[in-house]
C-alpha cells in the first residue's frame, strides 16, 4: 500500500467515539495503511457528542464558508480537524449547526432515529466530496464505512461524475450489521431525487431501510467487504448476485494482509 491515497469515509471513529466494529475498523483500517507508508484521509462527521476540547479539534477556514444544498435549502459546511494521538493520523470532521450540534449521533435518549438522518447523510456525503475537492487531494481508493456514509458511491457516480479529481478512484464499501429498525425520513427518495440522481437506481429508496441504503451503496462501490461476521441475509445474497470482487469476514486479528492483498488483486489491479 505504499504511496497509495486512501480515503476513508466512516459515519465513527474511535477515539472520537466509544468502540464499535464500524468505529474501531475506522482507525484499524488507516492506522494499517499509514505504517505501510500509504497516505490516508479520513472524514467523519462531527457530531455534538464529541467533546472538541479534549480532542482538540480546531475549524480549518480556508476549507469551510460553502454552502450545500440539501433539498433545496443552503447549508452552511463547517471543517474542523484534529490529530490522533500517537498516530500522526489527521481526521476531519464535516460539521453544521443545524445537523450536528445536537448532543447524540443518530438516536435520541429514547433510542428513537433522528428525523432528519436522511438529510444529515445527504449533507455528509456532498460535504466530504467538496472538502476533497478543495484539498485538491485524488484518492486511489475511497473506503466507505457505516449507513449514514452510504450515499457516497452513488453522489460521487452520479452527481460528481464529471469531476476529473476522482476518474481514477475505486470505491469500496464494508457492509457491517450495525444497523437500524424500521426506515429513515419517508421522504427522502424526493431529496436525493432533488440532486438529478438516476431514478431507477434511487427507487429502492422509497423505502429507505438500512438493507435499501447498503444496497444502493453496493450499486455504486467498485468491490466490497463483509465488515461483519454476520449481515442480514439479504445482503449477504445481494453481494453474491453484484458480480464484484468480495472479501468475506475477517476479524481485527487476521484482517492485515487480507485487506493488503484484497485491494492490491482485486480493487487496484
Amino acid at each position: 500500500m505504499k504511496d497509495k491515497r486512501i480515503l476513508y469515509v466512516s459515519s465513527e471513529v474511535v477515539p472520537y467515539l466509544p468502540e464499535t466494529e464500524i468505529s474501531s475498523m475506522s482507525f484499524e483500517a488507516p492506522r494499517l495503511v499509514n505504517q505501510q507508508g500509504g497516505q490516508i484521509r479520513i472524514f467523519m462527521p462531527r457530531y455534538g457528542n464529541i467533546n472538541e476540547r479534549r480532542h482538540q479539534l480546531h475549524e480549518v477556514i480556508r476549507l469551510s464558508g460553502i454552502n450545500l444544498v440539501i433539498n433545496d435549502l443552503d447549508m452552511p459546511l463547517i471543517i474542523k480537524v484534529a490529530s490522533i494521538p500517537k498516530e500522526r493520523i489527521q481526521v476531519y470532521f464535516i460539521d453544521n449547526d443545524e445537523y450536528f450540534k445536537r448532543k447524540a449521533t443518530l438516536t435520541d435518549e429514547d433510542g428513537n432515529l433522528f428525523a432528519d438522518n436522511d438529510e444529515r447523510a445527504i449533507f455528509f456525503a456532498k460535504g466530504v466530496i467538496e472538502t476533497v475537492k478543495k484539498l485538491n487531494w485524488s484518492p486511489d481508493v475511497i473506503h466507505v464505512h457505516g449507513w449514514l456514509a452510504s450515499l457516497l458511491p452513488i453522489y460521487l457516480k452520479e452527481y460528481y461524475k464529471d469531476e476529473p479529481l476522482f476518474t481514477e478512484s475505486k470505491i469500496v464499501t464494508s457492509v457491517y450489521n450495525q444497523s437500524f429498525n424500521n426506515t429513515l425520513n419517508k421522504d427522502m427518495f424526493n431529496k436525493v431525487k432533488f440532486d438529478n440522481l438516476n431514478e431507477d437506481s434511487i427507487k429502492v429508496l422509497e423505502e429507505p431501510s438500512y438493507v435499501n441504503l447498503m444496497k444502493v451503496a453496493i450499486d455504486y462501490s467498485d468491490a466490497l467487504i463483509v465488515g461483519s461476521e454476520d449481515i442480514p441475509k439479504e445482503l449477504e445474497t445481494y453481494l453474491k448476485a453484484s458480480n464484484k470482487p468480495v472479501l468475506e469476514y475477517k476479524s481485527k486479528d487476521e484482517f492485515g494482509e487480507a485487506y493488503k492483498t484484497f485491494f492490491n488483486t482485486s480493487v487496484l489491479s
